[in-house]
């Protein structure tokens, strides 16, 4: 183990002593924690005791000492085991929160992934030492000739043509999008929201259509897997864990059935990102006669361009289909983005689901549009770190 691993689990059990709010403040969108008067108060007295029962010298660096309770707290608040990682064979691996697939060999830097260690009771890696480091945006346009192809870059026009100087053009597609939208189902609460979507995933499958249920995390794939279980939908799942039959899992995800009174043999594959992006899902005749596969998004995401990417699985190439969105006031998105207009809007609806309506729909875009706008923002602060480097420090690339 690493020899600061003794220090990084007393921090944890510091940590889980003071009190969010009197103690401490969490910026989620920014994964920041302050420590308030009071909890700084709190520390030094914790480090004292620390000290008195024989633990770390470290804790006599009060400044120090503070860092590794904030990294700890950060941990603790900011990062979600089944989201931002997966513990596999005892180790903490992280989660590429776009495409849902694990990142392996990687890890957070100065002290973080030791304390997310330390917050599960893993044992305790060496921190590593970072020797280069070099941006997409700096490495892509190292490259004499660049050249893409996307189905979602035409949102991102201005920005491409800006870092990289191309120009975008969008071509027609090869066959009409007979693809239809459902409209946005928006929940006051988390658990309405998920009994619905069951409801809504039996009723597609009853008419013989394959259904595609998109998840945010590996966590709410297989909680939505036990609810399906619960209720004798029989499904397949698509996540980190199962990478491995990924091919098999898509091969199957467009066989539909003929319609019955209850479940059919129709696909119910519920999946992370890995299904939204590059993936033809091929349809039998009974899909196609049916109406094709339906594609639920469980909530929105921070960015509309991988919402349009999942929803893009369905009605490729001329094939007919459907989408929707299921969403509620306590989704990430709404909590971290747009809480005062959440609770607005659960004081103005106060029932389980909200009417559709332009100003719901709203809420949601904006707190999306809010978020796209805060990663577009960390992209120019690399992009001028990255120009800085050019013209201070030529050839360094």
């Amino acid at each position: 183990e690493d020899q600061m691993a003794g220090v990084y689990r007393e921090a944890a059990a510091i940590a889980a002593r003071l009190d969010e709010g009197p103690d401490y403040r969490v910026d989620p969108v920014a994964r920041r924690v302050d420590l308030t008067p009071r909890g700084k108060h709190r520390c030094a007295l914790l480090f004292a005791e620390k000290l008195a029962t024989g633990g770390s010298p470290m804790w006599k660096a009060t400044r120090r000492g503070e860092e590794l309770i904030r990294q700890a707290l950060v941990a603790s608040r900011c990062y979600i085991h089944g989201q931002h990682y997966q513990i596999v064979e005892g180790k903490v691996v992280i989660v590429d929160e776009y495409t849902g697939r694990f990142l392996a060999d990687r890890s957070w830097e100065h002290g973080l992934h030791q304390s997310v260690e330390a917050k599960e009771g893993l044992e305790i890696t060496a921190d590593r030492e970072t020797l280069a480091r070099m941006s997409f945006q700096r490495f892509f346009r190292s490259y004499p000739f660049l050249a893409g192809m996307t189905g979602t870059a035409a949102d991102a026009t201005p920005e491409i043509e800006k870092v990289y100087s191309r120009p975008v053009t969008i071509i027609p597609t090869n066959r009409p999008i007979i693809r239809e939208r459902w409209p946005m189902r928006v929940f006051a609460r988390d658990r309405d929201k998920w009994i619905a979507l069951v409801d809504s995933i039996a009723a597609i499958n009853a008419q013989g259509r394959p259904v595609l249920v998109g998840t945010r995390s590996i966590a709410r794939s297989e909680m939505l897997s036990a609810l399906l279980t619960q209720r004798g939908l029989a499904h397949k799942v698509l996540n980190a864990h199962h990478d491995k039959e990924e091919a098999s899992l898509i091969a199957g995800a467009g066989h539909g059935a003929p319609a019955g009174n209850g479940p059919t043999a129709a696909a119910i594959t519920v999946a992370t990102n890995m299904a939204g992006r590059g993936t033809d899902i091929l349809l039998d005749l009974h899909a196609r006669n049916a109406g094709g596969l339906h594609v639920i998004l469980t909530e929105m995401h921070g960015a509309e361009r991988i919402d349009r990417q999942f929803f893009g699985r369905s009605g490729r190439q001329g094939d007919p289909g459907s989408s929707q969105m299921f969403a509620s006031l306590q989704d990430e998105l709404i909590r971290k983005h747009a809480p005062r207009l959440g609770t607005m809007l659960a004081a103005r609806y106060p029932v389980s689901e909200l009417p559709a309506s332009r100003l719901v729909e709203w809420v949601f875009r904006h707190a999306q549009r809010k978020s796209q706008n805060r990663d577009r923002i960390n992209r120019a602060g690399v992009l001028r770190q990255d120009d800085w480097i050019d013209k201070h420090l030529p050839g360094s690339g």
